[in-house]
């Protein structure tokens, strides 16, 4: 995806929020009814293809994003990642080179739709004193207020101290059925699917980040007879689980929701009790399994998949770290907090819970997005939009700007980081399709690359399966996001791997397996396995690679394709495999080295960078977990 700045405007005068764009219903039952005839027309493979879409996109209508300055609408949002010209939130002219083949808008349900009317200065918003302040500060024009608004907004949110006005649902109806009919409008089943969708803004304790994004499958009218659920109602995820169940029953149609940023929920978002500290159920667990089926891991907030402390042979967990605090910066209690925020320890204490309850309640596949809050779904490196409007292309300072502030702490615009991405393997581009595939958790995702992740388990393949990897891979195993059996007679699952590079991307470094199990005594531990590289670099004693080299110039920010690999089919047994122990495997694919945005900001802008700035990283593709159940 690259954003053409095509041409640099001035700043636009902000518009209110319900006359921007074609917000207008054009006959929404009509199209529903279109789209679904449509829908079952559609060719559909039964080997499936890889489509790529946005699970986390918030516009103007997203109160801190509002606040920060961002006036573009779920239609703008739309229309951007279908690839039409749009205005930025500064007055840059910009498009996507690349459509995306999905998307969803996922505004916070909290105060949903009510920025616009802080901003115009409705009289009943005005009656609180704090609101007035936000107003003002908006009208000012002032960055540095607009930023302290917004994480005033964060904090009173985080300790249930809004306004009573923003809490009002009536404010929220207008906005969620205008979301709904851009969802409809823009809706093209075997061209362009979205998706109604809303995030569930949960900040615990003062800014522990347990938020999700909630996906409906069908949405449309049915989606607009039960308002989305708040974190005014409830701030437990059972309470969420209970309300998406209401809904299932009333509606006919399905919801999932997707986790994001455990590497800021301050050690809760893979806690091992219920929210209110009461220990874990068989029923607790069964819900969550049933609704959480993705983990978001790569976003602009860093990445949760791994991390150096907990991973030390890992030498690739140290990327994109936002760890220290909360979202206040709430400083961590100790280290050990570490191990309920990242995916990788969560799948591991999911199969020793397994052991204690029955039921895994952590498995999760791989989901990554941009959390933008600016309408514009941006993952390049060398024109990257930002996720704010006061951190878009037009701050030439951005890289300084404080992004997130609180405890006498800041994360700085250079922390940014510009993922992700998420790909689906499904018969079709359809609502249905797509949707099936996330619940099944046929995912993979990255920091931004369209690179593609096969990733097949079984115990019946040979190497020449390789050869039809997709046909067999579904014959004779499963696909990613599923459980093998036990094992007959002690035989070692063997893998069927494929990864593509992104064909306007970098090659490819190499492939690992990262292998998680629970060992005789209980205790939980990891493995990660070298399966295909680049190149002829031999493994040392360690089982590790020397690195691929980097060909990234410094003074031009441009890279060549003369190391690495385009693609990488293999076949892959597990050498220490014990059919008593359960575990789960997932592939992560590497790039070669390539520039960060910050490379591209410094070059074009002449910036004097600190050394704390990375100019260089090595992005990465992660596939959902096969797990395997010895029972």
């Amino acid at each position: 995806m690259k954003n053409l700045f095509r041409s640099l405007g001035i700043l636009l005068s902000f518009c209110l929020f319900w006359s921007c764009g074609d917000e207008k219903k054009e006959n929404a039952e009509n199209e529903t009814a279109s789209n679904n005839m449509e829908s079952e027309q559609i060719e559909r493979n039964p080997l499936k293809e890889a489509y790529f879409g946005d699970t986390h996109v918030h516009t103007g209508w997203s109160f801190d994003a509002g606040l920060d300055g961002a006036t573009l609408t779920p239609t703008d949002a739309y229309r951007y990642a279908i690839g039409e010209e749009v205005t930025s939130n500064s007055g840059i002219k910009t498009q996507l080179s690349r459509p995306y083949d999905w998307f969803m808008i996922t505004d916070h349900s909290d105060g949903m739709g009510t920025i616009n009317e802080v901003i115009d200065g409705n009289a009943e918003m005005m009656e609180s004193e704090v609101l007035q302040r936000w107003n003002e500060a908006f009208a000012s024009g002032s960055e540095e207020a607009a930023g302290d608004a917004k994480s005033e907004v964060i904090n009173l949110q985080s300790n249930g101290q809004l306004p009573d006005q923003i809490m009002d649902p009536k404010w929220m109806e207008t906005a969620w059925n205008k979301t709904i009919d851009a969802a409809e409008q823009f809706y093209r089943p075997g061209e362009f699917t979205t998706f109604t969708a809303y995030e569930w803004t949960v900040n615990a304790g003062g800014g522990d980040n347990l938020h999700r994004n909630i996906i409906y499958k069908e949405g449309g009218d049915q989606a607009r007879d039960i308002l989305p659920f708040t974190t005014f109602e409830s701030e437990d995820a059972k309470k969420l689980w209970e309300w998406m169940a209401n809904y299932e029953a009333k509606t006919g149609d399905k919801l999932l929701a997707i986790p994001h940023n455990g590497n800021m929920s301050n050690g809760r978002m893979y806690e091992e009790q219920q929210f209110d500290g009461s220990p874990m159920t068989k029923e607790w667990a069964q819900m969550r399994q049933k609704y959480e089926r993705l983990m978001e891991l790569f976003q602009y907030k860093g990445q949760s998949e791994a991390h150096p402390f907990l991973s030390p042979e890992d030498e690739f967990a140290d990327y994109e770290l936002w760890d220290r605090g909360n979202l206040v910066l709430k400083p961590k209690e100790s280290k050990e907090t570490w191990k309920y925020e990242y995916w990788r320890e969560g799948l591991k204490s999911g199969m020793r819970i397994k052991q204690e309850l029955g039921v895994n309640p952590f498995m999760y596949g791989s989901n990554s997005a941009t959390d933008t809050h600016t309408g514009i779904s941006s993952v390049e490196e060398d024109e990257f939009y930002g996720k704010f409007k006061t951190v878009e292309p037009s701050n030439k300072e951005r890289w300084n700007f404080p992004l997130i502030s609180g405890n006498n702490d800041a994360y700085k615009g250079w922390e940014m980081a510009a993922s992700g991405i998420m790909g689906v393997w499904a018969e079709s581009n359809t609502r249905e399709d797509i949707w099936e595939a996330m619940y099944r958790r046929e995912t993979f995702s990255t920091t931004g690359p369209r690179m593609k992740i096969r990733f097949f388990g079984g115990f019946d393949y040979t190497e020449e399966d390789k050869n039809d990897l997709a046909k067999n891979g579904y014959d004779k195993g499963v696909a990613m996001g599923a459980m093998l059996g036990a094992a007959q007679n002690d035989k070692a699952p063997t893998f069927l791997i494929q990864a593509m590079k992104d064909p306007e991307g970098a090659n490819l470094d190499r492939v690992q397996v990262i292998k998680g199990w629970v060992d005789a005594n209980g205790e939980t531990q990891e493995k990660i396995y070298q399966v295909a590289w680049s190149g002829d670099r031999k493994l040392d004693n360690s089982g590790k690679l020397p690195a691929v080299g980097n060909t990234v110039d410094m003074e031009t920010a441009e890279y060549t394709n003369d190391i690495g690999d385009t693609e990488f089919t293999t076949y892959w047994t597990d050498p220490d495999f014990d059919s008593a122990l359960p575990a789960f495997y997932y592939v992560r694919v590497l790039e070669i080295p390539t520039p960060r945005w910050t490379l591209y900001d410094k070059i074009r802008h002449d910036l004097d960078l600190p050394d704390e700035v990375p100019l260089v990283h090595q992005e990465r593709g992660v596939s959902s977990p096969i797990w395997y159940n010895p029972e």
